[in-house]
């Protein structure tokens, strides 16, 4: 029953003109009566991890449910064991899981019988942007001079860390690679937080990372980020470093990497939800949005800030498939079709 739905009680009014009296009650539109679980399909610290723990924040604080928010991590098999969770949790309306490109990649890359079809599109919260970044310590100022001493450089020689195999980090590094004409020595970490780290070590050389999750990096003078994989420069001026905002980043395009990539963050529910159940969800998502602490989060996080729910997400998301699977395609990350 969705909530504008009427209960109808009737009564008989003791009236001489013996008149029935007709009262209505409305209903109570649908709450969670038990802890919500938010699934991570990623290791902690990475962009989803960091996007699902600032809501739950945001939610408690404000009081926007009257049940508790539990954020789990299910990282196993590149995101697959938090997939299939929510695909075998039918019906559960207490039960959401946030996502990232291995909505697609993960059951193109292994063949596990999941799809996102397979879940129910509740709400598009934002689209997350890719920076190249390099160690600041490091002579690399811009991103001609990191790809130019890539291509003076014998195959191997330089190491990408990025989040999981066969995922949108690698992707954006076979683009690299491809663009420069060397190969790169990929090493897959756990979540984008352990990818900083990394960097920060000087175990790799240049990582992809989503802003946030480097970001505190760049503030603390560690990382510097030399280029962003989308069309235009990022809208936000405020400083974030020093002098530096995220405007003052330059595309790769500039730097004459013809490469564009943006990466979903949304969330879906179990197949079999009630409408209700979703409707819920999106309110509570609408008011999020509302918080200082969701607008700092996009701040901090040079988050493109395109909302959708309904069809419009649904045909996003499945174009979006179509575009992973034509990119998964040419990496030459597809699973074997089984006979």
């Amino acid at each position: 029953m969705s909530a504008t739905s009427k209960v109808l009680t009737f009564g008989v009014a003791a009236c001489v003109s013996g008149a029935i009296a007709l009262s209505i009650t409305p209903a109570k539109a649908w709450e969670p009566t038990h802890p919500i679980e938010i699934i991570v399909p990623a290791g902690t610290g990475g962009g989803a991890d960091q996007m699902a723990r600032t809501m739950q924040g945001i939610i408690t604080k404000h009081n926007l449910s009257k049940q508790p928010v539990v954020v789990i991590n299910k990282a196993g098999g590149a995101g697959g064991e938090g997939f299939l969770d929510v695909k075998n949790s039918k019906g559960n309306d207490h039960k959401l899981i946030i996502t990232l490109s291995n909505l697609f990649t993960t059951p193109m890359a292994t063949g596990i019988p999941f799809s996102w079809k397979d879940m129910t599109p509740v709400a598009m919260m934002a689209l997350d942007e890719f920076i190249l970044w390099t160690n600041a310590e490091k002579p690399y100022k811009t991103a001609k001079d990191y790809i130019d001493a890539i291509k003076a450089a014998p195959d191997n020689t330089f190491k990408m860390g990025g989040t999981g195999s066969k995922q949108e980090d690698q992707i954006i590094t076979v683009a690299l690679q491809k663009a420069t004409g060397k190969k790169m020595i990929y090493i897959p970490q756990a979540g984008g937080g352990a990818v900083a780290v990394q960097l920060v070590g000087n175990h790799v050389d240049s990582t992809v990372n989503n802003p946030i999750e480097a970001v505190a990096h760049w503030r603390a003078g560690k990382l510097n980020p030399l280029c962003v994989f989308d069309s235009k420069k990022l809208d936000y001026k405020d400083k974030i470093a020093g002098d530096k905002s995220w405007n003052d980043i330059p595309t790769c395009k500039s730097a004459g990497l013809n490469i564009e990539y943006l990466m979903l963050r949304g969330y879906f529910m179990p197949p079999g939800v009630s409408k209700d159940a979703v409707a819920y969800y999106v309110d509570m998502f609408k008011k999020v949005r509302e918080t200082p602490e969701w607008q700092k989060l996009m701040s901090d996080g040079a988050f493109n800030t395109t909302f959708m729910v309904g069809d419009e997400y649904t045909k996003w998301v499945a174009a979006n498939e179509k575009l992973h699977e034509d990119l998964m395609k040419e990496a030459g990350f597809l699973a074997p079709k089984s006979n």
